[in-house]
């Protein structure tokens, strides 16, 4: 891949915060959706350097799982990925999010550029790319869309499973149900990889940061406490599954 290279951005502003090390709070926040990781990792100094904060993700699908946390302000999307290309990803976002989209991909033909500004994208970079260029296209793009809403719900929809990431606060068919911190934290997990089955040692490393028999003991306890509030609202179906215990998943179908 070939990128055109400017004289070094001067260093104006504090530097931004690596997302995929660090989270902050209340800084503007960039997801960058790529497969080639020397793309993620140059933007990510560009973009560094003037402020942003800045996640990274290698395809739709894991940038998906990581917009809930991230909850960014932008992301800059690849068009021709694994797993789940521009297109998908683009049809996806928008069903849960007002997040602005700036296309930046090898694919410079009008048709394509036409087909993914009709599909809601904000804007379209084409590669190589100018880094003075792309940084005044994100500021342009975020000057404009300032008003629209993040992404502050995920629900698995046919079961009528909601979770508001901002209350922290959970739904089944419309019926508020009472989660401690740690509940909440395992059913987030659980429908951000639906229908996937996330295995035991995930759930643990990702929740409390390290995996053992008493670790997994409190997850099973955890769990069972949330079949239980699921029944207590008249749940019909078991939600949370444990697959061959291998790990748990949604039970969505």
């Amino acid at each position: 891949m070939t990128i055109k290279n400017d004289t070094a951005l001067e260093n104006t502003v504090a530097e931004g915060v690596d997302l995929d090390r660090v989270n902050e709070q209340g800084r503007r926040k960039l997801l960058v959706i790529d497969d080639e990781p020397d793309t993620v990792t140059l933007l990510k100094q560009i973009l560094l350097r003037e402020g942003y904060d800045v996640a990274g993700a290698a395809n739709g699908k894991e940038a998906l799982g990581k917009m809930a946390e991230v909850q960014p302000s932008l992301i800059l999307l690849d068009m021709m990925m694994p797993e789940m290309d521009g297109w998908q990803t683009i049809d996806k976002v928008q069903e849960i999010s007002d997040v602005p989209i700036i296309i930046l991909s090898a694919m410079n033909q009008t048709d394509s550029i036409i087909k993914a500004l009709q599909m809601g994208a904000d804007d379209y970079i084409t590669k190589p790319f100018n880094q003075k260029e792309v940084v005044a296209r994100i500021e342009s793009v975020l000057r404009r869309s300032g008003n629209r809403k993040k992404l502050d719900r995920i629900a698995v929809e046919n079961l009528g499973l909601v979770l508001d990431l901002d209350t922290h606060e959970a739904f089944l068919n419309g019926k508020s149900i009472q989660l401690t911190g740690k509940m909440f934290e395992v059913l987030y997990m659980l429908i951000q990889n639906a229908p996937r089955l996330v295995p035991y040692q995930e759930l643990t490393e990702k929740i409390w940061g390290k995996d053992s028999p008493a670790i997994r003991n409190r997850l099973k306890y955890l769990v069972y406490l949330l079949r239980q509030e699921f029944e207590s609202v008249g749940a019909q179906s078991n939600i949370i599954d444990n697959i061959g215990r291998l790990g748990y998943k949604i039970n969505s179908h």
